[in-house]
């Protein structure tokens, strides 16, 4: 484990947009280092390096996992490979910061975890969202302050534009709506209400492309609180999610991939007080990556950690399920 006083140097397995745009510079602004970047195509490995100020390139994942001057990896690979190089990782030694969601399924999820904690490296799963004050502050609020949370609404949509080959199209990637951006409203509503007993769910394929590009789902509980989620590549932007309870509600907008260039808020009426909320800009990936370094440096267990992740993924295998067979599914 790295001590808190000194820098994590990373290496960053693919080539993929947000480690690019986002938790590259999260990673450089909160005092960590990218020492090296991989792919399965060397030169495309050598051009992110350039473009990206990256001191060393591979055209293989095994040879950046042999590079002894890494400390840990950050894994934003498809969907689908998420598994295999997290554990290959963990057997180098190394720490891992792994996107969503951690693995295909809640098994496959329970075995990455496993095998972390036996390698002894710490694992977490890059819920970003999870680490901007403006989701403490909300979860904070509906624990002390709402009454009998009845029921949590919350959609993340986006316009995915055709392109060849997206791995968010394809199955054997473990690629659709739910997978990429369907798991964040059931992690917020997770974070809410606790785990759900069933949950029924409708999808469609618009593509043809044999993954839900629309998904709309909702998750039941005993007591007779609920959570409506929905996903989808088919309309503009749309992230927001709203929390209702006995006296009053909290609504958030930009909820997910909030901006670090401009403030962000939250509006509420509770107990008839009405109050709106503005958070200065912030960039959620660094603070990520700061709590990553924390909880290696202090052998720490992460806010986003397999625990979490097996438990959103039970979510997700359940509405899958009952997307494909039509009806209600229970929780495992």
């Amino acid at each position: 484990m790295t001590p808190s006083a000194q820098s994590i140097t990373f290496g960053v397995l693919g080539t993929a947009e947000i480690a690019r745009t986002a938790v590259i510079p999260g990673i450089r602004a909160s005092n960590h280092t990218v020492e090296a970047v991989a792919s399965r195509d060397g030169e495309r490995a050598r051009a992110f390096a350039e473009a990206e100020s990256i001191p060393r390139s591979y055209g293989s994942y095994v040879d950046l996992l042999s590079d002894e001057a890494i400390d840990a990896v950050y894994v934003p690979l498809p969907n689908g490979l998420h598994a295999e190089w997290t554990t290959r990782a963990a057997d180098a030694g190394l720490d891992v910061l792994c996107e969503k969601p951690l693995a295909v399924d809640a098994a496959e999820a329970r075995a990455v975890l496993d095998h972390c904690r036996d390698q002894g490296v710490t694992l977490m799963e890059g819920y970003m969202y999870r680490y901007h004050p403006r989701t403490e502050r909300v979860l904070a609020l509906a624990a002390e302050e709402l009454a009998d949370v009845r029921t949590v609404t919350s959609t993340f949509r986006f316009p995915l534009y055709d392109r060849p080959g997206d791995v968010r199209l394809r199955p054997d990637l473990a690629g659709g709506s739910l997978m990429d951006v369907g798991c964040y409203p059931v992690s917020l509503a997770r974070a809410v209400l606790g785990d759900p007993d069933r949950v029924y769910a409708h999808s469609n394929d618009t593509r043809d492309a044999g993954v839900d590009t629309e998904l709309a789902g909702v998750l039941e509980y005993e007591d007779g609180r609920s959570a409506r989620v929905a996903s989808g590549f088919d309309t503009q932007l749309v992230q927001q999610y709203r929390i209702d309870a006995r006296n009053g509600w909290i609504a958030v907008e930009q909820a997910f991939d909030a901006p670090d260039d401009e403030p962000v808020s939250i509006e509420y009426e509770i107990d008839g007080r009405h109050g709106v909320e503005t958070f200065d800009p912030v960039d959620q990936y660094r603070l990520e990556v700061e709590h990553f370094a924390d909880c290696v440096a202090t052998d720490g267990s992460p806010r986003t950690d397999g625990e979490a992740a097996i438990a959103t993924m039970r979510v997700l295998d359940a509405l899958s399920d009952s997307a494909a067979e039509g009806c209600a599914v229970d929780v495992e």
